[in-house]
């Protein structure tokens, strides 16, 4: 499989953070396969959290797949300024030098995120019971004595 951006180079099969992906030797961009970037944010997002959504405002790439050789799509990954391109096909993405760190400073910038909202959450549960926890059952009764 060759590079999108360099044509000619062949990609080198690497580990990243565990994962084994391809990179060019060149330009050091990353070829991910389509199961791989759900693997590579898995490793800053904990099971019980929601990444979002993955596309924002796509618009034609200007590279082709590798796998398959046609022309890919370029969206901004979970509405941040990083521009991702994906295979119309499925195959995979291409990340540029340095978006890999990109994806994991977003998601870790997310679970923080989200860590703080549930604190907040708990909190103000926690005020508007007098600190004391409602059952499921006397939230429901809760709700029609209104």
């Amino acid at each position: 499989m060759n590079c999108p951006r360099c044509k000619d180079t062949r990609l080198e099969p690497i580990d990243l953070r565990g994962i084994e992906v391809d990179r060019c030797v060149f330009c050091r961009g990353i070829w991910l396969d389509h199961h791989e970037l759900d693997e590579l944010e898995d490793k800053v997002m904990d099971e019980g959290y929601s990444k979002g959504t993955l596309t924002y405002f796509k618009r034609d790439s200007e590279i082709g797949c590798p796998k398959c050789g046609m022309g890919m799509t370029t969206f901004n990954y979970r509405a941040h300024d990083l521009p991702i391109d994906l295979c119309q096909q499925g195959h995979g993405y291409w990340l540029d030098p340095g978006e890999d760190e990109k994806v994991i400073s977003i998601l870790r910038e997310r679970v923080t995120d989200l860590k703080r909202s549930s604190s907040a959450e708990a909190s103000w549960l926690k005020t508007k019971t007098g600190g004391q926890s409602t059952s499921i059952l006397s939230k429901i009764k809760n709700l029609f004595r209104r």
